[in-house]
């Protein structure tokens, strides 16, 4: 009987620590974990890039954003800002929002709660460190939470931000032209738009189809009057 118990107890914990790993795509799960798909109160959409930074792709999106006045948030991979330093500063200093996508890009799923709060520590040091900043922004990678995960998340003073639109740039067979249909299709004000600008974790040279997409993007913005904002850290700008 003790034993039987202490496998329930196990399994318990595990699913517990599995948790619902699909709250980016299920949004009445999203809901239910108080992680935001959109961000309604901001006057415009949310321009977002996963998984860098990265030598070719940061910056070419920083330079297409420049060019049309535009903002955006870049969740990092820590051990890509030791690497390229000199681009986690350039985005900050370009204007553009840090945030956090842990040190290594990992599924939370596959750490226990103790690998992933020293992960998530790590990045929080290694990014607070290298750009001079507090990120305020978490995104995990494949956009997996885990209950413990997501509460560790929030004891590290982070707020969780998933997406509402992408542009599922990531795949090798895929064309500029989809990444624009699939990021704007019904996009309205408050939505988060996921992009990557970086090829680490995904599809070698996919970076250059986003790259090549950017200025589709913003152009469907501009004339559907959308404009793009950031999260600061102490409000919305």
């Amino acid at each position: 009987m003790h034993a039987f118990t202490a496998t329930l107890g196990a399994l318990g914990a595990g699913a517990a620590w599995c948790g619902p790993g699909i709250a980016a795509h299920w949004p009445p799960v999203a809901r239910a974990m108080r992680v935001p798909l959109r961000r309604p109160e901001v006057d415009g959409v949310m321009l977002t890039f996963d998984d860098g930074p990265h030598p070719e792709g940061t910056p070419a999106m920083l330079a297409t954003l420049a060019q049309r006045n535009a903002r955006a948030t870049f969740f990092l991979v820590a051990e890509q800002v030791e690497r390229h330093p000199e681009l986690a500063r350039a985005i900050a200093a370009a204007g553009h929002t840090v945030a956090v996508h842990g040190y290594r890009h990992r599924n939370q799923m596959r750490l226990t709660p103790g690998a992933f709060a020293r992960d998530l520590g790590r990045a929080l040091e290694v990014i607070g460190e290298v750009c001079g900043l507090t990120p305020r922004l978490y995104r995990p990678p494949y956009g997996i939470f885990t209950l413990p995960g997501l509460a560790a998340v929030r004891r590290a003073g982070l707020e969780p931000l998933l997406w509402s639109r992408w542009g599922r740039d990531w795949r090798a067979a895929t064309t500029p032209r989809e990444i624009v249909r699939l990021s704007t299709s019904g996009i309205d004000r408050g939505d988060v738009v996921l992009l990557h600008d970086a090829d680490w974790y995904s599809s070698p040279g996919s970076h250059r189809h986003t790259a090549a997409a950017l200025p589709g993007i913003l152009d469907v913005l501009a004339e559907r009057g959308l404009a793009t904002r950031t999260l600061a850290i102490a409000g919305v700008s």
